[in-house]
């Protein structure tokens, strides 16, 4: 018995026309407004939610947070800081195995994954102040409650909102593909700022360059981690896709996994490498930061890896089925 149905039209005779009684679909004129004002809510909704963005990131030009973006030079660090980034979403992308994602739709969730990244900056500089006050525990707090739900859904948001109802997203691994292009674009805008910001802090010309690459080399091993967070929340968000009775849990599970995979990092980062340097006063900091950010991200993406090798091996085995029968 199929429960998602109204109990009439379980029980009545397919040439039993329930039209407004337990079934509903476009016949009048009404009917044809009706779902033209939705659509059209839904996509000024759209518009507008892109168009603030916009002007967010705009506003972060005008003020000086991206001003420095305009020397090639700084141009070129972001994109070194990247590079690994882009690596690993270039790997996910390969790793699914059913139709090719469309280059519009890639470069689309990446635009937007940088786009959205400004609602992330408002939200957390508002909500900063409240937690900087708590002793000990006040930024891990921070962490898990604000940046890395935020973050993450922010993230989420660009998925959602422009492949998530394309046909070519028609398979649960493809939320992992966009995941990892909406996470790049985060991490190269995050990355960005923090490169330009350093640049205007500075005064001379040799102290550009080597505060912009040390700056790039730090926020390089950095990068991977946004795409591996929102892969995971990707990947539910596809499962979510195609198993629509649970799709809000699926959602909110993925979602979880995600800021709290992102929330233990930024809680650990700055502490893990102090303390091993603390032990091992021969250890560099920077040496000490790498291996904990190689290990961190080296755990989860294996995790990464293996949920979408179980894909890969599941699709492979039903595909074989079915070609045989």
């Amino acid at each position: 018995m199929d429960e998602s149905r109204d109990p009439v039209a379980r029980s009545a005779d397919d040439s039993v026309d329930l039209y407004g009684v337990s079934t509903w679909e476009e016949r009048s004129r009404l009917d044809w407004f009706a779902a033209r004002v939705y659509g059209g809510i839904v996509t000024i909704t759209r518009v507008v939610v892109v168009l603030l963005a916009a002007v967010i990131l705009a506003a972060q030009f005008a003020l000086g947070g991206l001003a420095a973006l305009t020397d090639p030079w700084v141009g070129a660090f972001v994109l070194l800081s990247v590079v690994p980034a882009t690596a690993l979403a270039a790997y996910i992308w390969h790793a699914d195995v059913t139709t090719g994602e469309p280059l519009k739709l890639l470069v689309g969730t990446f635009m937007l994954g940088v786009l959205f990244a400004g609602f992330a900056a408002v939200v957390n500089t508002l909500a900063l102040p409240a937690f900087e006050g708590v002793p000990v525990v006040g930024m891990v707090l921070f962490f898990y409650i604000v940046v890395a739900p935020v973050e993450e859904t922010v993230k989420w948001l660009a998925i959602r909102l422009y492949p998530y109802r394309r046909p070519s997203f028609d398979a649960v691994v493809d939320g992992a593909v966009y995941g990892a292009m909406a996470g790049l674009g985060f991490a190269t805008i995050e990355n960005a700022i923090y490169i330009s910001q350093e640049v205007l802090a500075t005064s001379t010309t040799a102290e550009t360059f080597f505060r912009a690459g040390r700056t790039a080399v730090f926020r390089l091993f950095a990068g991977p981690g946004h795409v591996i967070y929102s892969a995971f929340a990707g990947y539910y968000l596809g499962l979510a896709k195609f198993n629509r009775e649970n799709a809000g849990p699926i959602v909110v599970k993925g979602l979880i996994v995600a800021s709290f995979i992102h929330a233990t990092y930024n809680s650990l980062v700055g502490v893990v490498p102090a303390m091993v340097t603390a032990f091992y006063p021969s250890v560099p900091e920077s040496a000490a930061f790498v291996g904990f950010v190689l290990v961190y991200d080296g755990i989860f993406g294996f995790l990464l890896y293996r949920k979408l090798s179980r894909y890969r091996r599941m699709y492979e085995r039903t595909a074989a089925s079915a070609a045989s029968d």
